[in-house]
């Protein structure tokens, strides 16, 4: 009798741990279930996060032609540009952030290492917002020789560059060819702060 009830009991406990093992098999698969949707929709939200930001990196361009705005800006170093003085001679209007943005500053220091500009007597004007003492600054400390057209957001506005960055109230990464006759021939954003010089070249050489 003490046996039989023994083995009741055996039985019982073994029948309550069964039970127990398979409501935990339950919850685990639950955990899993949600660890996998929760790792699901963390990727899902990665992948759109760096899809948003290819798309965004993404360069704009516009081979849409126009008279150039006339402009007349001061220069960094103490003169006065205006780009009727440079008709017959195609321009390339480097518009970007300037001061406290390295890779600006460097890649007008890029396209001065290129001679093919000067041979093609192409004019490539960088164009910022700045003060003649902050962007000289920086002109000095990353190495760039040409000096820079000191604008007060009217020309970047005029030629579509303001706000076509990161900030709003700057001009973005953008190129603007305008040809010997003042036609503006081609503009492009580079959200990516950066454009190869030899393929700013041949693209400027393959719209004149």
């Amino acid at each position: 009798m003490t046996s039989g009830s023994a083995t009741r009991r055996l039985a019982e406990r073994q029948h309550v741990l069964d039970e127990v093992k398979k409501e935990q098999g339950k919850t685990e698969a639950r955990r899993r279930r949600i660890g996998l949707a929760a790792w699901a929709a963390g990727l899902l939200v990665v992948v759109t996060l760096v899809t948003a930001g290819l798309l965004g990196s993404r360069p704009a361009v516009s081979a849409d032609t126009r008279v150039a705005p006339e402009f007349t800006l001061p220069t960094s170093d103490g003169r006065t540009v205006s780009l009727s003085s440079l008709r017959g001679s195609p321009v390339i209007l480097y518009f970007n952030e300037g001061a406290g943005c390295d890779s600006c500053l460097l890649q007008m220091a890029e396209i001065e290492k290129e001679p093919g500009f000067a041979e093609a007597d192409i004019t490539v004007l960088p164009i910022v917002m700045n003060t003649a003492e902050h962007i000289n600054a920086e002109r000095e400390r990353l190495g760039v020789s040409a000096p820079f057209l000191l604008d007060d957001g009217e020309v970047s506005d005029a030629y579509g560059t303001l706000g076509s960055g990161m900030h709003e109230g700057l001009p973005g990464h953008g190129f603007v060819l305008i040809d010997a006759e003042g036609v503006q021939q081609w503009y492009g954003n580079y959200p990516s702060m950066w454009l190869d010089p030899e393929d700013l070249l041949d693209e400027a050489l393959s719209r004149l």
